[in-house]
């Protein structure tokens, strides 16, 4: 995989698309056996998985991240800034051969985050976030650490920048990985009401270096039995960008339901 086939010009946002830039951004990712997740999605999509010491791998990436500047993409609007943490799961749709993410759901520390829970169903939840990041002239973290107080996905996490760009395993180069774990720009989800919702986003390629886990406690992954918390120590990978900017393309889309399926999803016990 190469990003001159991945990356494209951004589309021309209009209505209430979003622009923002994602400060402290980073991309946690875990390896797991594909059949914790099995059953979960419509049959119209199937986990992209990868090989990693002779094993099928499903890739998972919490991914948190602080809004800034978060605001209309298109009219003069006020911007907020707000903790935020993603949990996506890398998927393939068979429709289109897309590589897409599953997302589990988002905790927001953001009274706005009830226009997206109570208008389009969105699996967001509140939390409340601290983050305590300082990065280095070069982009580089000495110290990474955030925590979230939720009912719903409880988290804290410590990270450290890596001098270099270590080999990913699964992947035969580092360029395939970054595009696979950076650059996917749809979502698929289930939507609080069991309906299948998407929507998607755009970015130019991420200005990434590797990262080193100190320590992590994601209750949610434990809760649904994705990850335990003793696996959580041991991520796959772990990826930093000080500043994402990305624009986002609204409001979501219901996807209507697949006539004659006879292999009906069920959604994970705790996960919406």
């Amino acid at each position: 995989m190469k990003f001159a086939d991945a990356l494209h010009a951004r589309p021309e946002p209009s209505g209430i698309d979003i622009a923002c830039g994602l400060k402290h951004f980073a991309i946690i990712t875990y390896a797991f056996d594909p059949l914790r997740f099995a059953g979960v999605m419509p049959d119209r999509f199937k986990l992209d998985t990868v090989g990693i010491d002779g094993q099928e791998r499903a890739l998972l990436s919490v991914v948190p991240f602080i809004d800034v500047d978060f605001t209309s993409a298109v009219f003069p609007f006020p911007s907020f800034e707000m903790g935020q943490t993603n949990y996506r799961i890398y998927i393939i749709d068979r429709e289109t051969g897309e590589k897409c993410v599953w997302f589990l759901g988002t905790t927001l520390d953001s009274w706005t985050r009830l226009i997206p829970h109570a208008v389009w169903k969105l699996p967001w939840y509140g939390g409340r976030v601290e983050f305590d990041a300082h990065a280095d002239s070069t982009g580089m973290y000495g110290k990474y650490s955030m925590r979230t107080r939720s009912q719903w996905a409880p988290a804290s996490v410590e990270l450290k920048s890596k001098p270099h760009l270590d080999e990913i395993a699964g992947f035969p180069d580092r360029e395939t990985a970054l595009v696979y774990l950076t650059h996917p720009l749809r979502g698929f989800y289930h939507r609080r009401d069991g309906r299948l919702g998407t929507y998607h986003v755009w970015h130019d390629r991420l200005n990434v270096h590797m990262g080193h886990l100190v320590t992590a406690n994601f209750g949610l992954l434990d809760r649904l039995g994705l990850v335990r918390l003793d696996e959580q120590q041991n991520p796959h990978s772990v990826l930093l960008d000080p500043l994402a900017h990305f624009t986002i393309y609204l409001p979501p889309r219901v996807i209507p339901a697949a006539p004659n399926n006879s292999s009906k999803p069920t959604p994970l016990r705790g996960a919406a």
